[in-house]
C-alpha cells in the first residue's frame, strides 16, 4: 500500500499486488490472483488508517473504464465524506 504525497481528497492510498496483473478480466485466464492472504493483508493495511466510518475503492478496468495504468490497482479513498456520483 502507498499513500499519495498530496492528496486532494480527504485521504488517498494505493493497494496493489506484488505480481503484475493487467486487470481483473484478465486475471483468472493468466491464472495470476490476488492469494486470500494478501487479501487480508490489505484490508488490515487499511484498518490500521482508522477509516473505520468507511472508505471507497476505484477499479478503471480496459480503455473505455479509463484504465491508463495497466498493472491491477486500486486506489482508496477516505477521511471525509463521498458523495455520489463522484467527481
Amino acid at each position: 500500500m502507498f499513500h499519495d504525497l498530496s492528496p486532494e481528497v480527504g485521504l488517498l492510498f494505493l493497494v496493489m499486488p506484488k505480481e503484475p496483473v493487467i486487470g481483473l478480466s484478465e486475471a483468472g485466464d493468466s491464472g495470476e490472483s490476488v492469494s486470500t492472504v494478501e487479501a487480508v493483508c490489505m484490508l488490515n493495511c487499511i484498518a490500521h488508517l482508522g477509516l473505520t466510518n468507511g472508505f471507497r475503492m476505484v477499479v478503471d478496468e480496459g480503455p473505455e473504464g479509463g484504465q491508463s495504468v495497466f498493472h491491477i490497482h486500486l486506489p482508496g479513498l477516505g477521511g471525509r465524506q463521498l458523495d455520489w456520483p463522484p467527481g
